[in-house]
């Protein structure tokens, strides 16, 4: 009998995971913080918070995740002037500068993983993808589930 879809599932996200490793490295940069760039070069002055809902990733992730990046010089924090108990996530001139090599390293890991599939069956695989992901999503309240973070 053929695998199970989510066992191929799996392995294609640790793959992903060991992959975008490798990639993201180079760039002084760790697994998952190109999602927090990318979110940020669409608006900046996000809170933990708000980072933690786009990315689907516990505040403790974003908090981690924000730390580090702001020790590598990608980012920085500063006080919302309204309520001074939030901080808000702004970019630094090497978070905005890193932009283009961050753009060009998503192009060319989807042109090699989807290598072989036309157009029309990434559309398809897209469409596939985001069901799988708005199921996983329903099946628990919130971002607090565990092993969530490994996306």
């Amino acid at each position: 009998s053929p695998e199970p879809l989510g066992h191929v599932l799996s392995r294609i996200c640790r793959l992903t995971y060991a992959q975008m490793h490798a990639l993201v490295g180079p760039l002084g940069l760790h697994r998952g913080q190109p999602l927090v760039l990318k979110a940020l070069w669409g608006q900046e002055g996000l809170t933990h918070t708000e980072l933690g809902h786009l990315l689907h990733v516990r505040p403790a992730t974003v908090t981690n995740m924000i730390k580090h990046m702001e020790q590598a010089g990608f980012v920085e924090r500063r006080t919302d002037e309204q309520d001074r108990r939030v901080s808000r996530v702004y970019l630094t001139d090497a978070g905005r500068e890193i932009q283009g090599q961050v753009q060009q390293m998503w192009i060319e890991f989807e042109a090699q993983v989807f290598d072989g599939l036309d157009q029309q069956e990434c559309t398809l695989l897209r469409r596939m993808l985001e069901q799988v992901q708005d199921n996983l999503l329903h099946l628990h309240s919130g971002p607090s589930s565990e092993g969530e973070d490994q996306a």
